[in-house]
């Protein structure tokens, strides 16, 4: 998978001075980049018949392949839901979900002639991104026969995808900007270069832009050259997987067994005949080694040995585990999609596996827990007392771990010390003990059951419902995050929009002024000038840059106790939004620059 190591994000304030970091001072920062309109330049315009628009154009290309196992044609897809006929089967598909559902139809049986019918009129997405009523299958072989057949070079890029929005300045024939238009996916970004290729407009791209890899990262670019030279070698970088099978099952044993050998793979998912096991099996580890030895790693750090061997079939490749005490995996399971960094098996009855690759776990020893826990700091991203969650008590207060054993928790910029242990647990693995007065939902035996580089996972040796996890936080070196910890703490803010829901609820702190302080503290002063709230605050990575406040029970503040996500922040100004698990939006609190 194409994945360049040497492209850097920019960021538009990487100048500024780096804040000093010191064990009090435990500080992130970020901010969004800003897309400049592009000035009049001839040179930089896309051109209707030149290379660079044609591979846009091809970047935008809908994708028809996902859905072959359907309509057999990768230049196309069938609108869902659709009814179709399955070896004598009808079934609805709802969701691309419901493919394995045909697969599993195929593969109950090896030696039959598999069989699928739609059930007509459909509505059918071209290339093009058109939308066109099929009334018979006729009339569908006509479209489909205009396809590339299976694993044929086309024109879709399906390597790399363009992030959105993105806009364009369009411009009269003196090269004057009379229009700047925004597109927000593929298919506005396809017609849109349509008009391009057919001289309808003069346009240029309003740089930096965003694109993403098949694999998920990502790459920004500021010229035209610099983005026609990304295509150029993301293109061909990926399988595209236009086969006619469902997901990514038609690679040969060899590469399977490659696959599977290359890192450790994490148990995400879990069923057995249709009870979903999850709870039981998230997060073993399993190695498949040489010798077709598997080895599982339980969460309390227990080896359990087996084997593994792998055979492709005209009907898929499969993957069968042998093991004496772990029964439910045990089973020969059919690989019925394969993604970046992640398996799904699947076997008829309710069985389902999905394994997500993880080549940062290393094994656990104490050593390396230590040397893990003393290189940056760390925040709590769960914690789970007695089946409660407890993390929000914990919003913008890191700990730092010393070498001599010290180890002390930020608390609204003053630092709460205590110590803490790495012992051995019999021969199943290590122990974080953690003593820290007035900290009981803390100070606990902590079982590692977990540890990469930038994560800890917990559970208390007493209860196993008790659950923390620990996420690395580096500011040091990180120009978004010391930009951010410039901004805040450079001057007082006030409470420009609180927006919840649908309402407006601003006017609850009309004349309140927040003081972010370089210790971690932030201080609230209402309307009367007097300091009623006291709280700590955190700005950090997490997939994106969020600003995590905490004030506790006081009112009105307790509303703000939140890992907001930053959307937006200058001089003036910050944008923070709590999104919910689907991403969209609840609330939103705009912070401005007090006058």
């Amino acid at each position: 998978m194409f994945n360049p190591n040497s492209i850097i994000m920019k960021s538009f304030m990487k100048n500024l001075l780096l804040l000093p970091f010191f064990a009090l001072i435990m500080f992130t920062s970020c901010q969004d980049e800003v897309t400049e309109i592009t000035d009049p330049n001839e040179a930089e315009a896309l051109v209707a018949d030149s290379n660079l628009t044609a591979m846009v154009s091809a970047t935008a290309k809908f994708d028809g392949s996902k859905d072959n196992i359907i309509d057999r044609a990768n230049c196309l897809s069938v609108n869902l839901p659709v009814t179709v006929v399955v070896n004598g089967l009808e079934i609805i598909i709802d969701s691309e979900e419901d493919y394995k559902t045909i697969e599993a139809i195929y593969n109950e049986f090896e030696d039959d002639d598999d069989r699928l019918d739609i059930v007509f009129p459909i509505v059918i997405i071209t290339d093009n991104h058109d939308e066109i009523t099929i009334n018979s299958a006729a009339e569908m072989q006509e479209f489909v026969a205009k396809c590339k057949g299976e694993n044929e070079e086309d024109d879709d890029i399906e390597c790399i995808d363009f992030k959105y929005p993105i806009s364009f300045s369009i411009f009269n024939p003196n090269f004057q900007i009379i229009d700047v238009i925004s597109v927000a996916n593929d298919r506005e970004l396809h017609r849109f270069i349509k008009r391009v290729k057919d001289a309808e407009v003069i346009a240029s791209i309003n740089y930096p832009v965003t694109l993403v890899y098949a694999d998920g990262s990502e790459v920004v670019v500021n010229r035209n050259q610099e983005l026609a030279s990304t295509i150029e070698e993301a293109k061909d970088a990926c399988d595209e997987d236009d086969d006619n099978d469902y997901g990514d099952d038609d690679f040969t044993k060899e590469r399977l067994d490659n696959l599977l050998k290359s890192c450790p793979w994490v148990v995400y998912e879990f069923e057995r005949n249709q009870d979903n096991l999850r709870d039981v099996y998230v997060e073993y580890v399993m190695n498949f080694k040489e010798d077709n030895v598997v080895k599982v790693r339980k969460r309390n750090g227990d080896l359990l040995t087996g084997t593994w061997t792998t055979r492709v079939t005209d009907h898929g490749a499969l993957i069968k585990l042998e093991f004496e005490t772990l029964v439910d995996f045990t089973l020969e399971w059919f690989v019925y999609d394969l993604e970046p960094g992640k398996i799904k098996l699947y076997q008829s009855g309710g069985n389902k596996i999905i394994l997500k690759k993880n080549c940062d776990i290393v094994d656990i020893t104490k050593e390396r827990i230590a040397n893990y826990l003393q290189e940056c700091l760390w925040r709590i991203s769960r914690l789970s007392i007695d089946g409660i969650d407890k993390e929000k008590d914990y919003i913008g207060t890191p700990f730092k771990f010393f070498e001599d054993n010290v180890v002390k928790l930020r608390v609204k910029g003053e630092l709460v010390e205590g110590t803490y242990n790495i012992l051995a647990y019999n021969t199943a693995g290590f122990v974080l003990q953690i003593n820290l007065e007035d900290r009981p939902d803390l100070q606990l035996e902590w079982f590692v059951t977990f540890l990469e580089s930038g994560l800890i996972k917990l559970e208390s040796l007493g209860n196993r419902e008790n659950k923390m996890v620990l996420k690395r936080h580096c500011p040091d070196g990180d120009d978004d995050l010391n930009f951010i910890d410039d901004v805040l703490i450079s001057s007082d803010w006030e409470v420009a929009l609180y927006q919840d829901g649908d309402i407006n609820k601003t006017e609850v702190f009309f004349n309140y002024t927040f003081d972010f302080l370089e210790s971690g503290r932030i201080k609230a002063i209402n309307p009367n000038n007097v300091v009623d709230g006291d709280g700590s605050w955190l700005a950090y990575r997490n997939e994106g840059l969020y600003l995590g406040l905490h004030f506790g029970p006081e009112e009105p503040y307790t509303v703000l106790n939140h890992r907001w996500k930053i959307v937006e922040i200058t001089q003036e100004r910050i944008e923070l939004k709590d999104l919910n698990a689907n991403g969209a939006i609840e609330r939103i609190l705009v912070l401005e620059k007090k006058a």
